[in-house]
């Protein structure tokens, strides 16, 4: 890890009760990087030290949402943290990894993950030549209401992939807060997106369908809710 003070150490393990909580930087915090930063604020799992988004307003948003961390107004006033979540939408998630490493904040033990579901952490090709340890877990859930999904998050599947020692840090973090994490290959993911899309949204347009023929059926629709 980052030799920051209160790190989890080489060893991976969170501490309990936030002791030698690891340090946790977000870039991109929208609302799943809100919703997760503030599950692991709550739980005491991270110590958020700073929030990067595109605009001022927006970090300072997600810092009062989360209750904790600091405005950075670009990847070098970012602090050396042990571990960086990039949550910005897919198509900035490499480019963000690269000016992240090219501001000097990794080093050997840094971790870098981000939550795409149809990106591997491939992605973060940057961090890994810079010596950090990369992942991506997605977890199979809209974000859309972040205090809604912070109050119910216990009990999410998250596909999870990456370098061991990424892992061994985060596989425990997203434990604290009730994920339910299952491996997936690396090689895999875009299958594995392409099953979770079929799975949480196909389902809906399925039974609409299915109830918009129905009633063309003649079928009153309060049978089809009985």
């Amino acid at each position: 890890m980052a030799g920051t003070a209160g790190s989890a150490g080489a060893t991976g393990q969170l501490g309990a009760a936030g002791a030698n909580a690891p340090t946790l930087s977000i870039i991109g915090c929208g609302k799943l990087g809100r919703t997760l930063g503030r599950l692991w604020y709550d739980s005491r799992t991270f110590t958020l030290l700073d929030i990067l988004n595109r605009s001022t307003a927006s970090a300072q948003e997600a810092s009062a949402f989360i209750g904790a961390g600091s405005v950075a107004a670009s990847c070098v006033d970012l602090r050396i943290a042990d571990a960086y979540l990039i949550a910005a939408g897919d198509d900035q998630i490499a480019a963000c990894c690269s000016t992240l490493a090219a501001a000097g904040k990794l080093q050997p033990g840094s971790i870098v993950f981000h939550c795409s579901g149809a990106l591997s952490s491939l992605e973060l090709a940057a961090a890994s030549e810079r010596g950090a340890a990369v992942a991506s877990i997605h977890p199979i859930r809209s974000f859309a209401v972040p205090q809604q999904v912070a109050e119910h998050f216990a009990g999410t599947w998250c596909g999870s992939e990456g370098d061991a020692a990424a892992l061994a840090v985060l596989g425990p973090a997203f434990s604290a807060i009730g994920a339910q994490l299952v491996a997936i290959r690396r090689e895999q993911k875009t299958l594995y997106h392409a099953a979770a899309v079929f799975a949480s949204n196909y389902q809906v347009t399925l039974i609409d369908v299915a109830q918009q023929a129905y009633a063309a059926a003649g079928i009153a629709p309060n049978l089809l809710c009985s």
